[in-house]
């Protein structure tokens, strides 16, 4: 469990903001955060876990803008086979820098984005033949990816998805 990729999607997330995404906005968006984490060995499984996301971002100009990524905890069972080992939580808070094509008019707007993303690590429990085992992993820093599309539904609500990517790389002790 050196390596950990995980993929998180929020899809069908809303947002009280104009859909202008013009210089000076703050766009709010909610919904479903979802890891699926990629072990770097064969030897354990990671199971995969949905959590509220909430992102804010603000736009430095019409087309480029600055996004926070906050979520509520994650929590993965790990396993070797079919014995779980070990429960572990997390955070990722992410920081994205994002380009956004098409005009402040277009009602749809794709965007790519490049970040940092900092992954904390909490209650570290051992489980099954680990349970009398003191398990912690290390905190991480990765860079992360993200493609993303916003619609309008009209000119205070838009709808979104996108797909996110990190690099999250724990030791485990």
């Amino acid at each position: 469990m050196k390596k950990i990729l995980p993929l998180m999607i929020a899809a069908a997330l809303t947002s009280p903001v104009a859909m202008a995404h013009q210089a000076g906005d703050f766009l709010v968006r909610g919904g479903l955060a979802f890891v699926s984490p990629q072990s770097s060995g064969n030897d354990f499984e990671i199971n995969d876990n949905a959590q509220l996301g909430l992102t804010l971002t603000y736009m430095a100009t019409d087309n480029f803008g600055v996004e926070l990524l906050a979520a509520t905890p994650f929590s993965h069972s790990v396993k070797m086979g079919d014995t779980e080992v070990a429960k572990v939580k997390h955070l990722p808070p992410t920081l994205m820098a994002q380009y956004y094509f098409g005009d402040v008019h277009s009602k749809v707007r794709p965007y790519v984005g490049i970040g940092v993303n900092y992954t904390t690590f909490f209650d570290e429990q051992g489980r099954g033949p680990l349970s009398n085992t003191d398990v912690s992993l290390d905190n991480s820093w990765g860079m992360a990816g993200q493609v993303g599309l916003d619609m309008a539904i009209n000119d205070r609500w838009f709808v979104n998805g996108s797909a996110w990517i990190m690099d999250i790389d724990t030791e485990v002790h």
